[in-house]
């Protein structure tokens, strides 16, 4: 009895530990604990944009009855249920949030994100009214105000940016309004300009000795010229001395015109910025370095370059209404011998000069109809300088006080006037263009030597000679 006990037990241990060796079964279905898996009952993905402005509402309409609703934010926005498929939602402040509508299940029925903006009616009525024409879409991100759609013009564009400015307020207005053709705009500038210079030299040098047995007085009085600077010409009339006494006549009178035209063209789109410069570049010196190392040093100039010539530089809007806002800035410049400067060269008896620039510059913004033209900028200048100089007492006799002095007498008159042109282009066949060039040939050798001919052919061939006919009044007229 013993022995079949012990046995028995000894089997029931050997069952036990084998159980809880063996592997676990899966767990059961109807455990609600083990297993289970964690779903997103909402969220932004399947959520629909909904924009507000403050102080706005709009209301929604739901498939199923609502038990339950969520607003992220109540501050930036507020959801109320009037009936179980009914909800307003109202804009509080600026803003983001989101709100969900639940079932009595705890399903979502409908998921909305909030962007709550300033009221954006105001400007997009503004801008319907305003550019008929165009298709501008008006929305509003946080404090800020985007642009976007089509514009008719470049000009339509920059209208819409600055009208949003003034009524967005503090808020930033961003700009991302496309343009449907951005016109090409051809500007012609002419720079005129007449002046007239007039010199008048006159003065009597005096050289000689005056004087009885031991007592002489030696006199040379020589014309300074002041006015000028120098006398205009070494020619002098003199004759024999009179008593000791030369005198030499230095007489001279210059009159002198300067015209000057230029008239540059240049194209560009509408909005953007083109240049133009036509003439040179000359060297100034601008310092000395040395090598002291070497005996003796060794020095070498550094030199820059200043530009001159005919200059223009312009940035077309092309408005509505065909008129076109530009920033102009022109410039005509040449070298003059006027105020030039002369510098020693270091180590050597030369001297170097440099010239001055003189110019004429404009800078200005305009607007202006396509084909008009409008005179940008003008000035009519007039100086006179007048000196006399002799010697003091003897210059104020009558008469005879014109041997003791001098006159210098310069008078300059200028007249200026920058006149500009916009023009709105388009591209034509290359065909309907001619250039300085068209139907230029060489000549021959035997032509040009022969009978100076600098051309063979100038002009095309098949043009007709035009018929010169004489037009205006002629015969006999009495006043």
């Amino acid at each position: 009895m013993g022995m079949s006990n012990l046995l028995r037990t000894v089997a029931v241990i050997a069952v036990a530990a084998a159980a809880a060796m063996a592997p676990l079964p899966p767990a059961s279905a109807a455990d609600p604990q083990a297993g289970s898996t964690i779903t997103v009952a909402a969220a932004d993905s399947t959520s629909r944009a909904v924009s507000l402005g403050v102080g706005k509402s709009v209301a929604i309409d739901l498939p199923a009855d609502v038990k339950d609703v969520l607003v992220a934010d109540p501050t930036t926005a507020n959801a109320v249920v009037r009936s179980t498929r009914r909800a307003y939602i109202i804009g509080v402040k600026v803003g983001q949030t989101n709100i969900f509508f639940f079932d009595a299940n705890g399903r979502q029925i409908a998921g909305f994100d909030i962007a709550v903006t300033r009221d954006l009616n105001g400007i997009r009525a503004a801008l319907r009214n305003s550019l008929p024409d165009s298709e501008i879409r008006v929305d509003g991100i946080n404090d800020s105000v985007m642009l976007s759609g089509v514009a008719a013009t470049a000009g339509d564009s920059q209208q819409a940016f600055d009208l949003a400015q003034r009524l967005a307020g503090d808020g930033k207005v961003v700009n991302g309004i496309a343009v449907r053709g951005r016109d090409q705009v051809m500007l012609k500038v002419s720079v005129a300009e007449v002046q007239r210079n007039v010199v008048k030299q006159l003065g009597i040098n005096l050289t000689g000795s005056v004087g009885y047995g031991s007592n002489v007085v030696n006199f040379n009085t020589t014309n300074p010229f002041s006015a000028t600077g120098v006398a205009l010409s070494d020619t002098a009339l003199s004759g024999s001395p009179i008593r000791g006494v030369n005198a030499t006549l230095r007489a001279m009178d210059r009159a002198g015109l300067i015209r000057t035209l230029a008239e540059p063209n240049l194209t560009a789109i509408s909005g953007e910025t083109a240049t133009f410069m036509a003439g040179g570049e000359f060297p100034i010196p601008a310092g000395l370095s040395c090598d002291t190392t070497k005996s003796p040093p060794v020095c070498q100039s550094q030199i820059d370059f200043k530009k001159f010539g005919v200059s223009l530089m312009f940035t077309p809007i092309v408005m509505s209404g065909g008129r076109i806002s530009l920033k102009v800035m022109t410039e005509v410049s040449e070298l003059s011998a006027e105020n030039a400067i002369t510098l020693a060269v270091p180590g050597s008896t030369q001297t170097l000069t440099i010239p001055s620039i003189r110019t004429r510059r404009a800078d200005t913004v305009v607007e202006i109809p396509s084909g008009g033209t409008l005179a940008m900028a003008g000035m009519i200048q007039e100086q006179t300088k007048q000196q006399i100089n002799g010697v003091p007492g003897l210059m104020q006799l009558p008469v005879l006080g014109a041997l003791f002095k001098s006159r210098d007498y310069i008078n300059n008159q200028t007249e200026l006037v920058v006149l500009v042109t916009p023009y709105v282009v388009k591209a034509v066949a290359q065909k309907q263009l001619s250039r300085p060039d068209d139907g230029y040939a060489d000549p021959s050798d035997q032509s040009t030597v022969l009978l100076g001919r600098l051309n063979r052919i100038y002009g095309a061939a098949d043009d007709p000679e035009p018929r010169r006919a004489y037009r205006g009044n002629y015969g006999f007229h009495l006043d």
